[in-house]
């Protein structure tokens, strides 16, 4: 079992930045693959960046390629997500997730633990 709680969400003006944090509880966290994902009202929930357990490949989707940033350290549990030149097209609830399979690209319906979410508001 692996519960997750992010943090690090809030408002920003455009181009501003914002670090959100994942925290996992379970001893087996460093055997998961780690994603981010977002929803915005009216849309579907969206991937946004994953990283591998060992944090040495990661995928990010076209529109935040360049500007976020995934990483994770399995020591302390946690993975995170670096967000910079934020955009109001940004502005989600993002979501982070563990999946016991690997791979980068996995279907959402993989990933076996979801955290509350962390609201992301980004104003022009």
């Amino acid at each position: 079992q692996v519960q997750l709680v992010e943090s690090g969400g809030g408002s920003v003006q455009s181009g501003g930045s914002l670090r959100l944090s994942c925290a996992a509880s379970g001893r087996t966290f460093s055997s998961y693959s780690m994603g981010w994902f977002r929803q915005s009202p009216g849309k579907e929930r969206e991937i946004v960046a994953t990283i591998n357990w060992s944090g040495h490949n990661t995928y990010y989707t076209d529109s935040v390629k360049g500007r976020f940033a995934i990483s994770r350290d399995n020591a302390k549990n946690t993975v995170n997500l670096q967000m910079n030149s934020l955009k109001p097209e940004d502005t989600a609830v993002y979501y982070c997730a563990a999946a016991a399979t690997s791979g980068l690209l996995q279907p959402q319906s993989n990933y076996d633990y979801w955290g509350q979410g962390t609201q992301v508001t980004v104003s022009s």
